[in-house]
């Protein structure tokens, strides 16, 4: 067996190529690896965190209906005379006011027809003043002997026919004149209109077709019913002591309590149900006849509570606690006495008030007193406030 003999110097030149290939292999690692834990470095640093307001909500019981709204007038626009559609005088779909003239029907012929009736009634004044006239003459000469019985009672028929003549005249003056009127439709109520049914140069006669129809938007009426077992709750419909909201179809509230309100005069015996009717002064036109609303009812005196996010809380050995983000957006532990919920919020009893600022996203990341980078739930999560 040969034995090798390795050099000393062999020995030191092997151990300095180990040892630059280590300290190269450190220096590769400590440029290629980013430096997560380090402060100012991409990822750390101050946390940044999704924060929300406390608010103050009415958390007394409340109960919630599927209601109507309807409009408190409305009006089918019917023609009252017959005649070819001169003018159209409105925009469908406006708003249209009290009075305003909407359509024209031909208006010469129903002139002509008033000019007629006053030509009628001049005669028949005259043929009045002339029996009138006769009559009391025949009446004279009847008390002087000089005229028969039968002359002054013919005279006195001629005068009465006169007279009734005058007033059929008169009568048919005024209708001429209704006629004549009833060429101008105009709005009885104020409101929306909607298609016009009838458009310029086609003919209508009394009675025959529905022209347009208006529907009052303000007030405005919202319908709904409450089971006979629920009689109790309208023991309390009185206007000091309920509240009523309004929960549209895209989810927004109205808040505006109604300006009055009736209820039904009897049970629907087929249903078991008492009508209820809200009013509502609606001049933001936010409610449309004809749509379908939730009615939101609680007592007007209800109790105010602070009500957060579930995701804000945390628990431990000794209860519930929120981290609270102040203006400097320093964080602080705060303790919470906690109660039931309210739509999907937590009602919080004591430990915080309206205003404050909670951390519902970023819980693990904080502690108490840290400096924080907190931005609104309602805002970008990335975007610092």
């Amino acid at each position: 067996m040969q034995i090798v003999k390795v050099s000393k110097r062999k020995i030191v030149r092997n151990f300095i190529i180990i040892i630059l290939c280590v300290a190269l292999g450190w220096y590769l690692k400590t440029k290629l690896t980013p430096q997560m834990g380090l402060p100012g470095a991409m990822g750390g640093g101050v946390p940044h965190v999704i924060v929300e307001q406390t608010v103050l909500e009415d958390v007394s019981p409340q109960k919630q209906y599927i209601a109507s709204v309807e409009p408190i007038k409305s009006v089918n626009l019917i023609p009252q005379v017959s005649g070819y559609i001169e003018k159209v005088l409105f925009q469908e779909g406006s708003q249209v006011n009290e009075g305003d003239i909407l359509f024209v029907i031909e208006q010469d012929k129903y002139m002509a027809n008033l000019d007629l009736a006053k030509a009628a009634l001049a005669s028949a004044q005259a043929n009045f003043v002339r029996a009138e006239r006769d009559y009391n003459r025949q009446k004279a000469l009847s008390n002087k002997q000089y005229a028969s019985k039968s002359t002054l009672d013919n005279s006195e028929s001629a005068y009465l026919q006169a007279k009734a003549s005058v007033t059929q005249a008169k009568a048919n003056l005024e209708l001429a004149k209704i006629d004549l009127l009833h060429t101008e439709i105009r709005a009885p109520i104020s409101g929306k209109i909607g298609k016009a049914n009838v458009t310029e140069g086609n003919l209508v006669s009394s009675n025959s077709v529905t022209l347009a129809r208006i529907v009052q938007n303000s007030p405005i009426r919202v319908a709904f019913s409450v089971p006979d077992k629920d009689h109790y709750l309208l023991q309390k419909v009185q206007k000091d002591k309920l509240r009523t909201r309004l929960k549209l179809p895209d989810g927004s509230i109205i808040n505006d309590n109604a300006t009055s309100f009736f209820i039904n005069n009897e049970v629907n015996s087929q249903t078991a149900t008492l009508s209820i009717y809200l009013e509502y002064d609606n001049s933001a036109n936010q409610l449309i006849a004809g749509n379908y609303v939730n009615v939101i009812i609680s007592a007007a005196d209800g109790k105010k509570m602070v009500t957060i996010s579930p995701s804000a809380i945390m628990q431990d050995a000794n209860g519930a606690y929120v981290f609270v983000v102040d203006d400097k957006e320093v964080v602080s532990e705060r303790r919470v006495k906690l109660d039931g919920t309210f739509e999907g919020k937590q009602i919080v009893l004591e430990g915080l008030k309206g205003g404050e600022k909670v951390i519902v996203n970023g819980l693990q990341k904080v502690k108490d007193g840290a400096q924080v980078r907190a931005s609104l739930v309602s805002e970008d999560s990335t975007e610092a406030k």
